[in-house]
């Protein structure tokens, strides 16, 4: 019998919080910037309502105000007082999750707007299918500049994750990347959440350090990869207006 993902207790944290400083966000956080007609983050909470995940916490911090705007009362909100990482906005948005939760989708607000809903349902059946405790997306970029890297082994064998930060020169070249959309039992998080370290180099918790706990304690920890799909990272107001082109030239061709 094939669940819905709401009978699955299934439910989701969407990280805003970030102040967006390569796009020089001034009072309105980027999320909360224009896309396509509509600000950057509704993208992301239409689809998550469009795949029946009915729980949705918004992890807010920088400009709140502007979120709060964009979404009004239809999300439960968390806030990150001080911004100390992804992890750390994770575990912000975790707090308020009810207790019945047995599984969380984890996206970011500002790269998850070309998400296709059909792409991120195929994640939650093979997150439930796999009996993973945790699940991630990843795919192909021909720039991979300042995303993390998936490493493999000779077999394609998961065997890390790699911030840019952290990255050889060998690594950086690696063109599959991290692309910030997980799926983890609540069990896992609950588990590991608390155990994930300050980054020497940014002094900031990442949730990739989750993949490697995962690995380094024989938990069930598998990726899905969706190749060269549109992505976007919208870190930059350049990224911004790429992002709003193809967004409009898709939405035209869907028309015709």
């Amino acid at each position: 019998m094939k669940f819905s993902n709401s009978e699955r207790n299934l439910g989701a944290i969407v990280l805003a919080a970030g102040k967006g400083s390569r796009i020089k966000a001034k009072n309105v956080n980027k999320v909360a910037m224009s896309l396509a007609g509509k600000p950057i983050i509704r993208h992301a909470i239409e689809l998550l309502e469009k795949i029946n995940i009915k729980t949705i916490v918004v992890v807010v911090g920088f400009a709140k105000a502007s979120v709060i705007n964009a979404l009004g009362q239809k999300v439960i909100y968390a806030e990150q007082a001080k911004r100390l990482g992804t992890a750390h906005a994770a575990f912000c948005g975790f707090k308020k999750l009810p207790e019945g939760i047995k599984n969380v989708l984890i996206i970011n607000g500002d790269d998850s707007a070309f998400y296709a809903g059909k792409m991120i349902q195929d994640l939650i059946e093979k997150h439930f299918s796999s009996n993973a405790a945790l699940t991630f997306l990843t795919v192909e970029k021909d720039n991979p500049e300042s995303f993390g890297r998936v490493a493999r082994d000779e077999n394609g064998k998961l065997i890390a994750v790699f911030e840019e930060k952290n990255a050889t020169p060998v690594q950086k070249r690696i063109k599959e990347i991290n692309a910030g959309c997980y799926i983890y039992t609540a069990a896992f998080l609950k588990r590991y959440l608390p155990k994930v370290k300050k980054n020497s180099i940014s002094k900031e918790y990442y949730l990739t350090d989750l993949i490697a706990l995962g690995i380094e304690n024989n938990e069930n920890v598998i990726s899905m990869q969706a190749g060269e799909m549109a992505w976007w990272g919208i870190n930059t107001k350049e990224e911004l207006e790429e992002a709003e082109l193809y967004k409009k030239t898709h939405l035209l061709k869907q028309e015709n």
